[in-house]
């Protein structure tokens, strides 16, 4: 390796030149990088639905859902799977391991619904198989609202909507809220029975009238000409013309007995913005574009597009995830800008401005470097990605600052700056390789963990790995050839240096440092009290920690930025009634300072079972709320609005809701999860109302819900066969005549010029007779004419289920609920398991905890076994460096006693514990707390080479590395510090900020990094240079009982006195370690 640093110095226009443009390579591709906010992570969920018109719960699950379960479980990489009975449809919902091939997985599932397919009915429809991926989920929402007719405004979204999808970055642009067209027949009752029409004359008439028949060709020997005879509907003229029957005199048209209009179907939901009729547009981003420029592009778009649209209509943007990563990268920029500042003016005041310029300009290098890096391996910059460059600000100048001083030390002593430049490399080196090695070894194994946690953490390792790499070159290779370049100290002398050159005694250097020095021997002169000091210190810590109470999350509890208000009701509810309800929770908070806007959406929104949103909606749901609040202006707390939300909310009569924040990183739902599977319905629904009840009489719960399916009522139409079939009517004919007072009869399909999608013919009766009653009344065509329905049919009132949920293969039910104290979940959690297990419950019935607690002990057991890998790592590197057992155990005391030190930073700092965030902050600190152990053994060990005496080369290493040791930790605290407390400094207004829902995503880990670091750093400048002299003390004693039990004279008592002044002037003139 010198003969590499020599090479690369005695080319230093070459590397510069290289320097240079991987800076500039690096900037462009930091530019040019896609930014997003989550990390893009493969979900390995599967969909199926099976369609079946008509189709209760129970025979949903019963003839649908059972037979796929049958053979979906030989599945290989299935983790679990959910299926639900539903009206109309049987569904399921697989997760494979995330390890799994999706594509693979998909053909698999493909080939075990075929062959469960031979005992679906025959009139099953196709089952859809659909893959989930959360680059399905919308980047950010256009709200349209205002006055306006709702076909101007469905017209206003669709060219939107085109214009939109026209970016080759936006993957689709979906609108929610508009209601799908229809042609309705609306027939009168009355005039049907007056010209004696069926309504199954008016279905064939426009069956037969709607379609394209190709005749044929005509080959005239001139030439060859298709014919075709063109029927299709393209106007509602077109089928109000058809003719129906033909009398003496006339002929029947449509428009005689039935009024043709093209309308909506009928609300099954309504959206609101603001107070003000909307339309959403779900804007999606293809995977790899860019989140700032999809985001600035759907921006202007809108701006352009409002010119041409009535005054009265406008657009908004919520839920945008651009801002997040907007505000991440400003902040980074700011948090680097002011960690380069700071350690600028810690390397100024200890090591003059041309050395602290080397170190300065470390930092943004190595970043480009990075960045260059990630984008060679086609990585985005996301959250995680930007977390991974914060937590590198403080660590990766620590290469640069430990050779800058070195060969400030060795200018010192009269070097030229080309030759101590060199020499610093060279000497530092191996100790900058094996630190870096040992830090990087604590997050390598965060590359294993595969949970959906821990590939949300991965990008954190990535990112270290490449900004640690790139600051090894930076300080190996470029630094020392900058420094050769450029590299000078202040004229004049210091004292201190003058003190640790070659031939001082470190005993008489000034100030601070002699200070240090006396007190280094007068530890070493008692080492039984410092030890026993150092274990009980940290004794002490653990047990202060153990016998405080302590709240938990699973990742980070941030200040709200928005928020869902889940309305809930039970009973068949019409959509406008549902409506209702919702309007008047949304006029109860409308005025509260803190919301900036107010979305809602009645009906069913929430299809498809998956929520990454956050929002785990109750099943007894009829609209939803979000609110976003009004958070980084210093002035409102989200956590603070909810409250007031929740007063409000609370003096509305009658009302019943839940509010859940939205949810920032992996998604856990909330804080108790109980899942109860079963296939007895009647233990499984006593032992859910058991649970139900303990969680309600808990004063220290709140929102409390259960999936069991909800009570209803539905109309069950039973037919007397046998008088049917007096009539010559079947079934088909019963359920075809009630379609005309329910939702009309499909009688074809037609594509009219100004719609994007084909449009339903339905006959329906009009407004007036559609009800309940209008049932009975109903009359249906036979071949002895026209008879009541009533006289064959009897309406019936029966219970309805609304949907049945099993889960591996079971019947299941999920108990939920939040802690109102904000992480006292893990708490609760514990002690509902000891009182379930005190409780009679069915053997039949098994209980699982899901959501954060599963989560939370996965994390906790991963948590342990990577610690101990990246210790093994560490021990093994560290062999390789010192090939000495008790140096390698040594070193890693410092992760003990780093431990304790984050223990003081939680007691002191930390209103909760973030399970994921201080275990990533304790196993990062693994990796940095034995780099100062590193380079105190690697200094020791030179002395000791150099024929030094063990108490000379320990109190000559603590005074030779405590100055860097002080500085690499003072630039890493410092270049945290600022997190801890919430500070971002904003240089382009000039403002200092304290505290925003963004930077709260900080404070934990940097928290546990720099309690744990400064913690350490002062242990190890205390207790390393002692417990180096263990084996030599060790080794002298057991010699000198050995000599006591042979009765002779110890041989080192003899050399001591003989040389013991040779051995001081010796010490004095032997080099100190190159």
């Amino acid at each position: 390796m010198n003969s590499l640093i020599d090479g690369a110095i005695g080319r230093a226009r070459m590397v510069l030149a290289i320097l240079v443009c991987a800076i500039i390579a690096g900037t462009v591709t930091y530019i040019g990088l896609p930014k997003e906010a989550d990390p893009d992570i493969q979900i390995p969920f599967v969909g199926i639905t099976v369609p079946l018109a008509g189709v209760t719960p129970e025979d949903a699950e019963r003839l649908l859902v059972k037979p796929i379960e049958q053979e979906i479980q030989s599945l290989e990489g299935l983790k679990t799977f959910s299926g639900y009975g539903a009206e109309g449809a049987g569904q399921l919902v697989l997760e494979f391991e995330l390890t799994s091939d999706i594509d693979q997985a998909i053909l698999d599932v493909k080939d075990k619904v075929d062959m469960a397919k031979r005992y679906f009915p025959a009139d099953a429809r196709e089952p859809i198989i659909t893959e989930v991926n959360a680059a399905q989920f919308p980047v950010m929402v256009v709200n349209l609202y205002g006055d306006a007719p709702e076909r101007g405004l469905n017209d206003i979204a669709e060219d939107l909507q085109d214009r939109l999808e026209r970016d080759a970055g936006i993957l689709e642009a979906r609108i929610v809220g508009r209601r799908e067209d229809v042609l309705e027949i609306v027939i009168d009752p009355v005039k049907l029975e007056t010209y004696n029409i069926s309504y199954q004359e008016i279905y064939q008439v426009v069956s037969a009238n709607n379609q394209l028949v190709p005749a044929g060709q005509i080959d005239t020997g001139e030439g060859s000409f298709a014919v075709k005879v063109s029927g299709l509907i393209r106007t509602a003229q077109d089928a109000l013309s058809l003719p129906i029957r033909r009398t003496e005199n006339s002929v029947v048209t449509l428009s005689d007995v039935a009024d043709v209009r093209r309308t909506y179907k009928d609300a099954t939901g309504y959206a609101t913005f603001n107070g003000q009729p909307a339309l959403l547009i779900e804007v999606v981003k293809r995977t790899g574009a860019n989140i700032l420029d999809t985001a600035n592009f759907v921006r202007d778009t809108i701006k352009e597009q409002e010119k041409t649209w009535p005054s009265t209509v406008k657009a908004q943007v919520t839920s945008d995830a651009s801002e997040l990563i907007g505000e991440q990268l400003g902040q980074l920029q700011s948090s680097i800008v002011t960690a380069v500042l700071l350690v600028m003016i810690i390397c100024v005041a200890a090591l003059g401005w041309r050395s602290a310029l080397l170190v300065g300009i470390s930092v943004p290098a190595s970043f480009v470097m990075a960045f260059l890096i990630l984008g060679a391996f086609g990585y985005t910059i996301n959250m995680m990605v930007m977390f991974g460059m914060v937590i590198a600000v403080g660590i990766l100048v620590d290469g640069a600052i430990v050779v800058t001083e070195y060969a400030d030390r060795k200018m010192a002593e009269g070097l030229d700056r080309k030759e101590a430049y060199g020499l610093a490399g060279k000497r530092m080196f191996w100790p900058v390789v094996a630190s870096n090695a040992t830090t990087l070894a604590a997050f390598v194994p965060f590359l294993f963990w595969n949970s959906m946690p821990g590939k949300f953490m991965a990008y954190l390792p990535i990112t270290l790995i490449f900004v640690l790499s790139a600051s090894l070159v930076m300080a190996l290779i470029f630094l020392p050839v900058l420094g050769s370049v450029i590299g000078a100290r202040p004229s004049g002398t210091n004292e201190d240096l003058a003190a640790l050159a070659a031939d001082a005694d470190p005993g008489q250097a000034k100030g601070w440092l002699g200070g240090y020095v006396r007190l280094i021997k007068g530890l070493i002169a008692r080492p039984l009290m410092v030890t026993g000091a150092a274990i009980a210190s940290v004794i002490l810590i653990f047990m202060w920690f153990g016998a405080t109470p302590h709240k938990s999350e699973l990742f980070l509890d941030i200040e709200p930025e928005q928020a869902y208000v889940f309305i809930q009701a039970q009973g068949s509810l019409s959509a406008a009634e549902e409506a209702v309800l919702v309007r008047r929770a949304e006029a109860a908070i409308s005025h509260v300072d803190g919301i900036e806007d107010i979305s809602t959406r009645t009906g069913n929104s929430n299809e498809g079972g998956f929520s990454f949103g956050g929002a785990s909606p109750p099943v007894d749901t009829i609209g939803q709320i979000l609110l976003d609040l009004a958070t980084d202006d210093g002035v409102h707390d989200g956590r603070k609005t909810l409250v007031h939300t929740r007063e409000l909310l609370d003096a509305v009569p009658g009302l019943r809701y839940q509010i859940q924040a939205r949810e920032n990183g992996p998604p856990a739902g909330k804080d108790v999860q109980i899942a109860l599977l079963s296939e007895d319905a009647a233990a499984l629904n006593a032992t859910a109302a058991l649970l139900r009840t303990k969680l309600e009489s808990m004063s220290e719960l709140h929102e409390i819900d259960d999936t069991r399916p909800l009570p209803g009522i539905e109309y069950q139409l039973d037919v007397d066969r046998s008088e049917a079939g007096k009539f010559g009517v079947d079934i088909s004919q019963v359920g075809a005549a009630v379609q005309l007072v329910t939702n009309g009869i499909l009688v074809g399909r037609y594509r009219p010029d100004d719609a994007p999608d084909e449009v339903d013919i339905r006959v329906r009766f009009p407004q007036s007779d559609r009800s309940a009653t209008a049932i009975d009344q109903l009359r249906i065509a036979t071949p002895a004419g026209n008879v009541p329905l009533s006289l064959f049919v009897t309406r019936v009132p029966a219970p309805r289920v609304s949907q049945i949920e099993r889960r591996d293969g079971m019947r299941v039910i999920d108990v939920r609920a939040n802690a109102i104290e904000q992480g006292a979940g893990a708490a609760i959690v514990a002690g509902l398991k000891d009182w379930i297990a005190q409780q009679d419950i069915p053997g039949s019935v098994e209980i699982r905890f899901e959501g954060a607690d599963e989560d939370a002990a996965d994390a906790g057991a991963f948590f342990v076994g990577a610690a101990l890998s990246a210790l093994f790592m560490m021990a093994v590197i560290l062999l390789w460096e010192f090939n000495n057992f008790w140096q390698v155990l040594l070193t890693l005391t410092a992760v003990i006693i780093s431990t304790a030190g984050v223990l003081v930073g939680i007691q002191l700092m930390l209103p909760y514990v973030s399970v994921l965030m201080i275990g990533t902050g304790v196993v990062a600190l693994a990796g940095i707390v034995v780099n100062n152990n590193i380079v105190l053994i690697d200094t020791y060990n030179r002395l000791r080479s150099d024929g030094r005496s063990p108490e000379y080369a320990a109190i000559a290493t603590a005074a030779q590395r405590i100055r860097p040791i002080l500085l690499t930790t003072g630039t890493t605290i410092c270049g945290l510090l600022p997190m801890v407390f919430q500070l971002n400094v904003d240089f382009a207004h000039g403002a200092i900020n304290f505290g925003s829902a963004s930077s709260e995503w900080w404070v934990q880990l940097a928290t546990a990094v720099v309690f744990g670091l400064a913690f350490s750093t002062i242990m190890i400048l205390l207790v390393t240079p002692v417990w180096l002299l263990v084996p030599y003390r060790v080794g002298r004693w057991g010699r000198r009982m050995r000599d006591r039990v042979l009765r002779r004279q110890p041989v080192d008592a003899v050399s001591v006195r003989s040389d013991d002044h040779k051995q001081e002037d010796r010490d004095r003139i032997l080099p100190a370690a190159e």
